[in-house]
């Protein structure tokens, strides 16, 4: 990942999340249902190079932009993180969580770790939070269950180990197990956090050690 200069100069007045996953954790599922719940939360909406999946709309799930366009933006300075995922850019808008900020709205970031690391060099001050599967076997079924090439499953596979790997970066753990306990629990965390990681890492343990096969 390749990052600018970010600035510092945010004027936070609203509170900042980060929510991090590995692919097919079902993080974007989890998060749709949470802003449907509250009102005072929203999600940045990030512009990426990749086209539009099926009733992906623009400028509500991404700004599709074309890859011209997002060399432009992040040579201006435009992007507060960025990161190259499965081929494809994303980019979050400084202007956008600028504004969301100012307007006391709790805003949501669904990045990876890299981004979150990025918005950690850029002094916000954040509430970080990572979903967890509950179990390699069942994650490799939802990947399944899409209908993607096996070498895709595969390589998402790879990548979703190694994205766990960064889980002890974060304040918050959610195990995406039973999902209606799992959007409670990032619902509960929002609206005010309250545990810290080093009871869930007790609590989790044996659940790491499967998640991350040495």
């Amino acid at each position: 990942m390749s990052n600018n200069q970010t600035p510092r100069n945010l004027n936070e007045k609203g509170r900042l999340f980060i929510i991090s996953a590995p692919s097919g954790a079902g993080k974007t599922s989890l998060i749709k249902t949470v802003v449907e719940s509250n009102s005072k939360v929203i999600v940045s909406i990030s512009h990426t190079t990749r086209k539009p999946r099926v009733g992906e709309k623009d400028k509500l799930d991404y700004f599709f932009i074309s890859k011209n366009e997002f060399f432009l933006m992040a040579e201006n300075n435009e992007f507060l993180e960025r990161a190259l995922v499965f081929d494809h850019h994303y980019g979050t808008s400084v202007s956008f969580v600028k504004t969301s900020l100012e307007q006391k709205k709790n805003i949501i970031l669904e990045i990876d770790w890299q981004g979150a690391r990025s918005i950690e060099r850029a002094g916000l001050k954040n509430t970080s939070i990572f979903i967890l599967p509950p179990s390699l076997r069942e994650l490799e079924r939802r990947l399944k269950d899409r209908g993607d090439d096996p070498k895709i499953v595969q390589r998402r596979m790879r990548d979703a180990i190694n994205e766990i790997t960064h889980y002890g970066e974060y304040d918050y753990l959610i195990i995406n197990d039973d999902f209606t306990e799992a959007a409670d629990t990032l619902a509960s965390i929002i609206k005010q956090p309250s545990y810290k990681m080093e009871d869930q890492n007790a609590k989790l343990k044996p659940l790491l050690a499967e998640l991350m096969p040495k």
